[in-house]
Protein backbone atom coordinates (compact mmCIF):
# COMPACT_ATOMS: atom_id res chain seq x y z
CA UNK A 1 0.00 0.00 0.00
CA UNK A 2 1.07 3.44 -0.91
CA UNK A 3 2.23 5.71 1.68
CA UNK A 4 -1.31 7.69 2.83
CA UNK A 5 -0.38 11.51 3.01
CA UNK A 6 -2.38 12.89 5.62
CA UNK A 7 -2.92 16.60 5.96
CA UNK A 8 0.46 17.77 7.34
CA UNK A 9 2.40 14.54 7.20
CA UNK A 10 5.12 13.74 6.10
CA UNK A 11 6.17 16.99 4.57
CA UNK A 12 10.26 16.25 5.83
CA UNK A 13 11.89 18.63 2.83
CA UNK A 14 9.03 20.49 1.39
CA UNK A 15 8.93 23.96 0.40
CA UNK A 16 8.36 26.60 3.63
CA UNK A 17 5.28 27.15 2.46
CA UNK A 18 2.61 24.61 3.10
CA UNK A 19 -0.91 24.97 1.88
CA UNK A 20 -3.91 22.11 3.12
CA UNK A 21 -6.83 21.83 1.62
CA UNK A 22 -8.99 22.85 4.79
CA UNK A 23 -12.20 24.27 4.37
CA UNK A 24 -11.27 27.32 4.74
CA UNK A 25 -8.36 27.48 2.24
CA UNK A 26 -10.79 25.88 -0.93
CA UNK A 27 -13.43 26.91 -3.15
CA UNK A 28 -15.35 24.07 -4.31
CA UNK A 29 -17.15 24.32 -7.26
CA UNK A 30 -16.32 27.96 -8.17
CA UNK A 31 -13.21 30.05 -8.44
CA UNK A 32 -11.93 33.42 -7.63
CA UNK A 33 -12.65 36.39 -7.89
CA UNK A 34 -11.57 40.03 -7.41
CA UNK A 35 -13.13 40.40 -3.89
CA UNK A 36 -11.34 36.97 -2.85
CA UNK A 37 -9.20 37.29 0.24
CA UNK A 38 -6.02 35.31 -0.12
CA UNK A 39 -5.57 32.54 2.01
CA UNK A 40 -1.61 32.70 1.77
CA UNK A 41 0.79 35.58 0.42
CA UNK A 42 4.16 34.38 -1.23
CA UNK A 43 6.99 36.29 -2.89
CA UNK A 44 7.72 36.09 -6.78
CA UNK A 45 10.41 32.46 -6.74
CA UNK A 46 8.78 31.31 -3.88
CA UNK A 47 7.73 27.15 -3.98
CA UNK A 48 4.67 26.38 -1.86
CA UNK A 49 3.27 22.83 -1.06
CA UNK A 50 -0.24 22.80 -1.68
CA UNK A 51 -2.22 19.60 -0.62
CA UNK A 52 -5.49 19.04 -3.04
CA UNK A 53 -8.09 17.01 -2.92
CA UNK A 54 -10.31 14.90 -5.66
CA UNK A 55 -13.93 15.45 -5.28
CA UNK A 56 -14.94 11.92 -6.24
CA UNK A 57 -16.60 10.55 -3.22
CA UNK A 58 -17.62 13.60 -1.88
CA UNK A 59 -20.06 14.52 -3.93
CA UNK A 60 -23.88 13.94 -3.38
CA UNK A 61 -24.54 11.59 -5.57
CA UNK A 62 -21.76 9.16 -3.86
CA UNK A 63 -24.13 10.47 -0.78
CA UNK A 64 -20.64 12.86 0.54
CA UNK A 65 -19.41 10.80 2.77
CA UNK A 66 -15.91 9.98 1.57
CA UNK A 67 -15.44 7.43 4.23
CA UNK A 68 -18.61 5.51 3.66
CA UNK A 69 -18.45 5.55 -0.10
CA UNK A 70 -14.74 4.50 -0.56
CA UNK A 71 -15.54 1.61 2.28
CA UNK A 72 -18.01 0.54 -0.08
CA UNK A 73 -15.00 0.37 -2.74
CA UNK A 74 -12.74 -1.91 -0.18
CA UNK A 75 -10.79 0.83 0.99
CA UNK A 76 -9.79 0.71 4.82
CA UNK A 77 -10.95 3.69 6.85
CA UNK A 78 -7.58 4.76 7.72
CA UNK A 79 -6.99 4.97 3.55
CA UNK A 80 -9.68 7.75 3.64
CA UNK A 81 -8.22 11.19 3.68
CA UNK A 82 -9.32 13.18 6.66
CA UNK A 83 -9.24 16.80 5.36
CA UNK A 84 -11.76 15.28 2.70
CA UNK A 85 -13.88 13.71 5.40
CA UNK A 86 -13.92 17.32 7.32
CA UNK A 87 -15.18 19.10 4.02
CA UNK A 88 -17.54 16.71 3.08
CA UNK A 89 -19.04 17.05 6.76
CA UNK A 90 -18.83 21.06 6.56
CA UNK A 91 -20.66 23.77 5.43
CA UNK A 92 -18.34 24.77 3.03
CA UNK A 93 -20.51 26.80 0.74
CA UNK A 94 -21.52 25.39 -2.56
CA UNK A 95 -24.67 24.74 -4.13
CA UNK A 96 -24.63 20.95 -5.68
CA UNK A 97 -27.71 22.28 -8.34
CA UNK A 98 -25.68 25.61 -9.75
CA UNK A 99 -22.15 25.17 -8.87
CA UNK A 100 -19.51 22.47 -9.95
CA UNK A 101 -17.58 19.61 -8.27
CA UNK A 102 -14.09 20.62 -8.62
CA UNK A 103 -11.93 21.15 -4.97
CA UNK A 104 -10.07 23.94 -5.66
CA UNK A 105 -7.05 25.09 -2.93
CA UNK A 106 -6.43 29.17 -2.70
CA UNK A 107 -6.45 31.36 -3.63
CA UNK A 108 -2.88 32.49 -3.56
CA UNK A 109 -1.64 35.99 -3.59
CA UNK A 110 1.92 36.29 -5.43
CA UNK A 111 3.27 39.69 -4.81
CA UNK A 112 4.33 41.91 -7.68
CA UNK A 113 1.96 40.39 -10.26
CA UNK A 114 -0.02 42.85 -12.26
CA UNK A 115 -2.55 43.02 -14.86
CA UNK A 116 -1.26 42.20 -18.34
CA UNK A 117 1.54 40.30 -17.00
CA UNK A 118 1.75 36.56 -16.68
CA UNK A 119 1.68 34.56 -13.96
CA UNK A 120 4.75 31.14 -14.52
CA UNK A 121 3.45 28.56 -12.85
CA UNK A 122 6.17 25.67 -12.50
CA UNK A 123 5.32 22.26 -11.19
CA UNK A 124 8.42 20.93 -8.95
CA UNK A 125 6.97 17.53 -8.01
CA UNK A 126 3.81 15.87 -7.69
CA UNK A 127 2.83 13.00 -4.87
CA UNK A 128 -0.08 10.50 -5.04
CA UNK A 129 -1.95 11.28 -1.81
CA UNK A 130 -3.64 8.07 -1.84
CA UNK A 131 -3.31 4.29 -4.05
CA UNK A 132 -6.75 4.93 -5.98
CA UNK A 133 -8.78 7.00 -7.62
CA UNK A 134 -12.06 6.90 -9.23
CA UNK A 135 -13.02 7.65 -13.26
CA UNK A 136 -17.14 8.84 -13.89
CA UNK A 137 -19.83 9.04 -16.31
CA UNK A 138 -22.07 11.40 -14.82
CA UNK A 139 -25.48 13.09 -16.16
CA UNK A 140 -25.27 12.42 -20.14
CA UNK A 141 -22.00 15.05 -20.54
CA UNK A 142 -19.76 12.67 -21.90
CA UNK A 143 -18.73 12.93 -25.36
CA UNK A 144 -21.31 10.51 -26.14
CA UNK A 145 -25.01 11.13 -24.98
CA UNK A 146 -25.98 7.30 -24.21
CA UNK A 147 -23.95 7.24 -21.99
CA UNK A 148 -25.11 6.49 -18.65
CA UNK A 149 -26.40 3.45 -20.06
CA UNK A 150 -28.89 3.29 -17.17
CA UNK A 151 -30.36 5.79 -15.66
CA UNK A 152 -27.45 5.91 -12.40
CA UNK A 153 -24.09 7.82 -12.54
CA UNK A 154 -21.60 5.46 -13.01
CA UNK A 155 -18.34 5.94 -11.14
CA UNK A 156 -15.56 2.85 -12.18
CA UNK A 157 -12.84 2.57 -8.98
CA UNK A 158 -9.43 2.37 -10.52
CA UNK A 159 -6.02 1.13 -8.49
CA UNK A 160 -2.64 1.74 -7.93
CA UNK A 161 -0.55 -1.17 -8.08
CA UNK A 162 3.24 -1.08 -9.04
CA UNK A 163 3.11 2.38 -10.22
CA UNK A 164 0.53 1.52 -12.53
CA UNK A 165 -3.48 2.41 -12.65
CA UNK A 166 -5.08 -0.53 -12.98
CA UNK A 167 -8.92 -1.25 -13.44
CA UNK A 168 -11.50 -4.28 -14.45
CA UNK A 169 -12.93 -4.79 -17.69
CA UNK A 170 -16.46 -5.42 -15.95
CA UNK A 171 -18.35 -4.79 -13.31
CA UNK A 172 -17.46 -7.53 -10.73
CA UNK A 173 -14.37 -8.67 -11.65
CA UNK A 174 -10.86 -8.65 -10.71
CA UNK A 175 -8.76 -5.18 -12.09
CA UNK A 176 -6.53 -6.79 -14.73
CA UNK A 177 -6.50 -3.30 -17.22
CA UNK A 178 -3.40 -1.28 -16.67
CA UNK A 179 -2.39 1.93 -17.72
CA UNK A 180 0.76 4.75 -17.64
CA UNK A 181 0.29 7.42 -14.65
CA UNK A 182 1.10 10.82 -14.99
CA UNK A 183 0.02 12.81 -12.25
CA UNK A 184 -0.91 16.49 -13.00
CA UNK A 185 -3.38 18.92 -11.56
CA UNK A 186 -6.39 19.20 -14.13
CA UNK A 187 -7.10 23.02 -12.86
CA UNK A 188 -4.21 25.55 -12.28
CA UNK A 189 -5.89 29.48 -12.66
CA UNK A 190 -6.11 32.64 -11.70
CA UNK A 191 -8.79 35.10 -10.16
CA UNK A 192 -11.14 36.95 -12.79
CA UNK A 193 -11.50 40.39 -13.17
CA UNK A 194 -15.13 40.53 -12.09
CA UNK A 195 -17.28 40.62 -8.97
CA UNK A 196 -19.08 36.98 -9.74
CA UNK A 197 -16.91 33.85 -9.02
CA UNK A 198 -16.97 31.76 -12.25
CA UNK A 199 -18.62 28.36 -12.30
CA UNK A 200 -15.14 25.29 -12.02
CA UNK A 201 -16.29 23.75 -15.40
CA UNK A 202 -15.70 25.92 -17.93
CA UNK A 203 -12.15 26.78 -18.90
CA UNK A 204 -10.70 30.29 -20.38
CA UNK A 205 -8.92 33.01 -20.76
CA UNK A 206 -8.38 32.63 -16.46
CA UNK A 207 -6.71 29.25 -17.16
CA UNK A 208 -9.34 26.97 -14.85
CA UNK A 209 -10.37 23.54 -15.68
CA UNK A 210 -8.06 23.24 -19.04
CA UNK A 211 -7.39 19.56 -18.42
CA UNK A 212 -3.89 19.33 -19.95
CA UNK A 213 -2.34 16.13 -19.17
CA UNK A 214 1.30 17.31 -20.42
CA UNK A 215 1.64 19.38 -17.10
CA UNK A 216 3.25 17.21 -15.34
CA UNK A 217 6.51 17.00 -13.20
CA UNK A 218 9.02 19.68 -14.49
CA UNK A 219 6.27 21.61 -16.79
CA UNK A 220 5.30 25.21 -16.05
CA UNK A 221 2.52 27.00 -16.96
CA UNK A 222 1.85 31.03 -18.23
CA UNK A 223 -0.99 32.21 -17.09
CA UNK A 224 -2.19 36.10 -17.93
CA UNK A 225 -2.68 37.82 -14.37
CA UNK A 226 -5.97 40.35 -14.37
CA UNK A 227 -6.11 41.42 -10.72
CA UNK A 228 -3.34 42.66 -8.70
CA UNK A 229 -1.39 38.94 -6.97
CA UNK A 230 -3.15 36.80 -9.83
CA UNK A 231 -4.55 34.78 -6.43
CA UNK A 232 -3.47 31.25 -8.14
CA UNK A 233 -5.53 28.24 -7.46
CA UNK A 234 -4.80 24.53 -7.99
CA UNK A 235 -6.82 21.78 -8.15
CA UNK A 236 -8.73 18.41 -10.03
CA UNK A 237 -5.72 16.27 -9.44
CA UNK A 238 -5.66 13.54 -11.61
CA UNK A 239 -3.46 10.28 -11.87
CA UNK A 240 -3.79 9.76 -15.37
CA UNK A 241 -5.95 11.66 -18.37
CA UNK A 242 -6.62 10.49 -22.11
CA UNK A 243 -6.59 13.67 -24.27
CA UNK A 244 -10.14 13.82 -24.87
CA UNK A 245 -11.19 13.25 -21.17
CA UNK A 246 -14.14 11.20 -23.25
CA UNK A 247 -16.24 9.89 -20.42
CA UNK A 248 -16.14 12.92 -18.45
CA UNK A 249 -13.05 12.41 -15.86
CA UNK A 250 -10.42 11.13 -16.28
CA UNK A 251 -8.42 9.38 -12.73
CA UNK A 252 -9.45 11.44 -10.42
CA UNK A 253 -7.65 10.87 -7.39
CA UNK A 254 -5.72 13.21 -4.30
CA UNK A 255 -2.55 14.78 -5.02
CA UNK A 256 0.44 16.87 -3.14
CA UNK A 257 1.89 19.31 -5.10
CA UNK A 258 5.03 21.37 -4.65
CA UNK A 259 5.07 24.57 -6.92
CA UNK A 260 6.64 27.59 -7.91
CA UNK A 261 5.53 31.22 -8.51
CA UNK A 262 7.21 33.31 -11.21
CA UNK A 263 5.84 36.93 -12.71
CA UNK A 264 6.93 37.97 -16.33
CA UNK A 265 6.40 41.47 -17.32
CA UNK A 266 4.23 42.17 -19.86
CA UNK A 267 6.65 43.58 -22.05
CA UNK A 268 9.13 39.95 -21.53
CA UNK A 269 6.01 37.78 -21.72
CA UNK A 270 4.74 39.17 -25.35
CA UNK A 271 8.98 39.08 -26.58
CA UNK A 272 8.63 34.90 -25.41
CA UNK A 273 5.37 34.37 -26.30
CA UNK A 274 3.53 37.32 -28.34
CA UNK A 275 0.10 37.80 -27.75
CA UNK A 276 -1.56 35.29 -26.10
CA UNK A 277 -5.40 34.65 -25.83
CA UNK A 278 -5.04 32.23 -22.88
CA UNK A 279 -2.62 30.12 -21.14
CA UNK A 280 0.38 28.83 -22.51
CA UNK A 281 2.51 25.90 -21.13
CA UNK A 282 6.10 24.83 -20.90
CA UNK A 283 7.94 21.55 -21.40
CA UNK A 284 11.54 20.78 -21.87
CA UNK A 285 10.68 19.43 -25.19
CA UNK A 286 7.68 21.76 -25.85
CA UNK A 287 6.01 25.03 -25.92
CA UNK A 288 2.08 24.56 -25.64
CA UNK A 289 -0.29 27.29 -26.74
CA UNK A 290 -4.06 26.62 -26.11
CA UNK A 291 -7.50 27.51 -27.60
CA UNK A 292 -10.59 27.68 -26.15
CA UNK A 293 -14.32 27.42 -27.25
CA UNK A 294 -17.93 25.70 -26.96
CA UNK A 295 -17.16 25.00 -30.73
CA UNK A 296 -14.41 22.76 -31.49
CA UNK A 297 -13.71 23.85 -34.54
CA UNK A 298 -13.26 27.33 -33.31
CA UNK A 299 -10.92 26.14 -30.31
CA UNK A 300 -8.64 24.56 -32.97
CA UNK A 301 -8.60 28.10 -35.00
CA UNK A 302 -7.58 29.61 -31.66
CA UNK A 303 -5.34 27.47 -30.75
CA UNK A 304 -3.44 27.78 -34.53
CA UNK A 305 -3.77 31.69 -34.33
CA UNK A 306 -2.11 31.18 -30.76
CA UNK A 307 0.91 29.50 -32.09
CA UNK A 308 1.67 31.35 -34.92
CA UNK A 309 1.91 34.28 -33.06
CA UNK A 310 4.17 32.25 -30.62
CA UNK A 311 6.44 31.43 -33.82
CA UNK A 312 6.30 35.22 -34.79
CA UNK A 313 7.42 36.69 -30.93
CA UNK A 314 10.10 33.61 -30.39
CA UNK A 315 11.84 33.22 -33.57
CA UNK A 316 10.62 35.73 -36.20
CA UNK A 317 8.75 33.35 -38.42
CA UNK A 318 6.47 35.19 -40.56
CA UNK A 319 2.97 34.50 -40.68
CA UNK A 320 2.78 32.20 -43.64
CA UNK A 321 5.94 30.24 -42.53
CA UNK A 322 4.72 29.96 -39.36
CA UNK A 323 1.54 28.19 -40.66
CA UNK A 324 3.31 26.19 -42.92
CA UNK A 325 5.61 24.84 -40.23
CA UNK A 326 2.70 24.27 -37.43
CA UNK A 327 0.86 22.12 -40.27
CA UNK A 328 3.90 20.02 -41.53
CA UNK A 329 5.45 19.64 -37.55
CA UNK A 330 2.92 20.31 -34.79
CA UNK A 331 0.42 17.85 -33.35
CA UNK A 332 -2.89 19.42 -32.15
CA UNK A 333 -3.98 17.73 -29.15
CA UNK A 334 -7.51 17.67 -27.49
CA UNK A 335 -7.23 18.44 -24.18
CA UNK A 336 -10.94 17.95 -23.33
CA UNK A 337 -14.44 17.84 -24.70
CA UNK A 338 -16.21 17.87 -21.48
CA UNK A 339 -16.45 20.84 -19.84
CA UNK A 340 -18.42 22.99 -22.13
CA UNK A 341 -15.79 24.80 -23.06
CA UNK A 342 -13.80 22.77 -25.35
CA UNK A 343 -9.76 22.47 -25.58
CA UNK A 344 -7.15 21.97 -27.74
CA UNK A 345 -3.23 22.53 -27.06
CA UNK A 346 -0.15 22.42 -29.64
CA UNK A 347 2.94 20.83 -29.18
CA UNK A 348 5.74 22.96 -30.58
CA UNK A 349 9.03 21.25 -30.46
CA UNK A 350 11.50 23.63 -29.52
CA UNK A 351 14.63 21.97 -30.46
CA UNK A 352 13.14 22.34 -34.32
CA UNK A 353 14.48 26.07 -33.53
CA UNK A 354 17.68 25.87 -32.29
CA UNK A 355 19.46 26.94 -35.10
CA UNK A 356 17.56 30.63 -34.58
CA UNK A 357 18.06 33.11 -31.88
CA UNK A 358 15.15 32.92 -29.25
Amino acid sequence: MTEILQPGEHLAGQSAHYLPAEPQNVLWGRLPCRRDTPVLRVSPGESVTVDTLSHEGLLEDQGRDPLRYFAGLGVDPEHVLSDAITLAASDAPRDARTDGPHVNTGPIHVAGAQPGDLLKVTIGSLQRRVPYGIISNRHGKGALPEFPRREHDVSIFAGVDEGRGTIAPFAGAERSITFELNPFFGTIGVAVDDDARPHSVPPGTHGGNIDIRMLTEGASLYLPVQVPGALVFLGDPHFAQGDGEVALTAMEASLRGTVQFDVIAREDALRQFGEQVGPIAETTEYLIPTGMNEDLDLAVESCVRNAVALLQARWGLDPEHAYAYLSAATDFHISQVVDIVKGVHAAVRKSDFRSLAS
